[in-house]
C-alpha cells in the first residue's frame, strides 16, 4: 500500500493537481491538510470517478483535513478524544480526522502553527500536542499512522538556517520535546531515513528556488506498522511551478 500526506493549502484550488498526483504516483491513501473547505464544497467528481472515497472536516476558509482513499474509509472519526478547542467562544478546530484504510488506521493531522512563542496560540499548540499524545498512547498496539503537517522542525537539520528562527516557533525546546515524546512512547518517524530534505518552502523571496525550506511534514507509525515501511520520498517537483502549494507531498510505501 502507498500512502501520502500533503498540506495542499486549499483543496478546491488545487484539486486538479491532487488528481494528477494520485494518478502519477499510484497513491492508495492521501491525507490532506489545510483543505480550507467544508466537505460539501469540495469538487469530488474527478476523485470519485478515479475510484477514491473522501472523508473531510473543515470550514470555508481556515484549517481543514481530509482522507482520500481507494482502499476503504471505515470508522471515520473527526477529532480525537480530549482534543482542545481554540477561540472565543472556545470550539474544536478542523485539525484531525481518522479512518481505517486497507487495515491501517490513518490520522490526517494539522498541528496548530503556534504563531509566536508568547502568543496564546503557542500555548494552544503545546496543549493540542499533549492531548494528542495522551490519545495516541492507546493506539500503539494497532497499525496506526499519525501523518500530516506537524509545524515542528525536530532538529536543526530540518531548518535552512536555525539562527533565523531563534525567536520563532517550530524550533523551540518545548515544541521539539512534544514531538520527541511520541518517539519516546514508541512511535517511529519513518520518512527521514528514506526521504532527506525539506517539505515546506515559504512563497517569500524564492525560498523554494534557493532551497531555503523546513522539514515539518512527517509520518509517525506504531511499531507493527513501522516494520512494514519499505521506502519513502518527497515529491519536490510538486512544489515547483505556478499554482503550487507551499508544501510538497511525502509518500510512504508499505509491504503487504
Amino acid at each position: 500500500m502507498r500512502i501520502a500526506t500533503w498540506n495542499v493549502n486549499s483543496l478546491r484550488s488545487r484539486i486538479d493537481r491532487v488528481e494528477a498526483f494520485l494518478l502519477r504516483h499510484d497513491i492508495d491513501v492521501l491525507a490532506c491538510q489545510e483543505t480550507k473547505a467544508r466537505e460539501e464544497q469540495l469538487p469530488l467528481m474527478g476523485l470519485q470517478a478515479a475510484g477514491y472515497d473522501v472523508a473531510a472536516a473543515g470550514t470555508s476558509q481556515w484549517n481543514g483535513v481530509a482522507l482520500i482513499s481507494r482502499v476503504g474509509l471505515e470508522d471515520v472519526q473527526v477529532g480525537f478524544e480530549g482534543m482542545p478547542g481554540y477561540g472565543d467562544p472556545l470550539e474544536a478546530e478542523a485539525r484531525a480526522i481518522a479512518a481505517t484504510c486497507g487495515g491501517v488506521r490513518i490520522w490526517s493531522l494539522y498541528v496548530p502553527n503556534g504563531r509566536k512563542p508568547d502568543d496564546p496560540h503557542y500555548v494552544y499548540k503545546l496543549d493540542w500536542l499533549s492531548r494528542l499524545r495522551d490519545a495516541a498512547g492507546s493506539w500503539l498496539g494497532d497499525q496506526t499512522a499519525l501523518v500530516g503537517d506537524w509545524n515542528i522542525c525536530p532538529t536543526d537539520a530540518d531548518v535552512f538556517d536555525v539562527t533565523q528562527f531563534k525567536n520563532s516557533t517550530h524550533v523551540t525546546p518545548p515544541e521539539r520535546a512534544a514531538f520527541q515524546a511520541f518517539l519516546d512512547d514508541g512511535y517511529a518517524e519513518v520518512t527521514r531515513a528514506h526521504a532527506p530534505g525539506y517539505t515546506y518552502w515559504d512563497y517569500y523571496r524564492q525560498r523554494f528556488e534557493r532551497d531555503r525550506g523546513l522539514k515539518i511534514d512527517f509520518v509517525l507509525a506504531t511499531p507493527s506498522l513501522a516494520g512494514r515501511v519499505t521506502g519513502a520520498f518527497i515529491d519536490r517537483e510538486e512544489r515547483a511551478g505556478q499554482g503550487a502549494s507551499d508544501h510538497a507531498p511525502v509518500v510512504v510505501d508499505l509491504s503487504d
